[in-house]
């Protein structure tokens, strides 16, 4: 058994029969499903309970996926300082949150806020991660792909040296998934070509917030989600080839935690 299984193991040893619950923020009229693969994700995970924020108008979209997930709605298209208030609340409940997945045009002031102020820890994924730059980012875990790296080697110089300027840790996702904390810098070893397909990031954030709500270290946690998400693609991509899912994906992660 390897350390990140063994890890894994005592995870899910210690929570016993509370795994958590996640809170996703996500979601906009072009990317009505990225907060369902988010929340199928973390459900395949192990955790208890995951409700998605979303904006009214996918509001049934969302809901429609899965009846296992729980929905809420705010008012209008975009995440707005409105819907702050409510995110807090949300935040009360869960062990763990999700930002970012599909959330065009949010308000940064608004994204920022909640980043700042709630007190579990937080996956900031996709078009979250820009605003997030300028708040704490101690408590949370930054999952780029392709650019969205871009501003933070801009204004930091290197992934290395924001990891230990702000304490945040990062998942950069790519043809080799690498894992970016306290200044150090390590490669996960799961994987296959085929999880360049649409949805795999969202199942990362799921996935993740998944162990973080569990009680697992950001560190941990972002070791332990890379190497779910690629034992879980090798497994689907045995079945289905090159033509793998994001779902074909989520529907695998029980068996690699198994």
């Amino acid at each position: 058994m390897s350390r990140l299984q063994r890890t894994l193991s005592n995870i899910s040893e210690e929570t016993g029969t509370d795994n958590g619950r996640v809170g996703i923020v996500a979601g906009a009229t072009e990317y009505p499903n990225q907060p369902a693969l988010v929340g199928r994700a973390a459900l395949r995970s192990g955790s208890d309970h995951v409700r998605a924020f979303v904006p009214d108008p996918i509001y049934e979209i969302v809901a429609s996926h899965d009846p296992n997930l729980l929905v809420d709605r705010y008012a209008g298209e975009q995440f707005e300082q409105t819907a702050v208030e409510r995110t807090r609340e949300m935040c009360e409940w869960a062990d763990a949150l999700v930002v970012g997945p599909g959330l065009v045009d949010a308000e940064p002031v608004a994204v920022r806020e909640v980043i700042d102020t709630v007190d579990i820890p937080i996956v900031v994924d996709a078009l979250a991660i820009e605003p997030a730059l300028e708040v704490d980012l101690s408590n949370s875990i930054l999952t780029p792909s392709g650019s969205e790296d871009d501003p933070i080697r801009e204004e930091y110089g290197s992934l290395e040296a924001f990891s230990t300027e702000t304490g945040a840790v990062l998942t950069l996702t790519g043809d080799t998934d690498e894992i970016v904390a306290n200044g150090d810098r390590i490669r996960n070893e799961t994987g296959t070509s085929a999880l360049t397909v649409a949805g795999t990031g969202d199942t990362l954030a799921g996935i993740t917030a998944s162990l973080l709500g569990q009680g697992a270290d950001r560190s941990d946690a972002a070791e332990l989600g890379a190497w779910v998400l690629g034992k879980s693609g090798e497994l689907a991509t045995a079945e289905y080839g090159p033509g793998v899912l994001a779902t074909d994906v989520i529907d695998r992660i029980p068996d690699t935690i198994r």
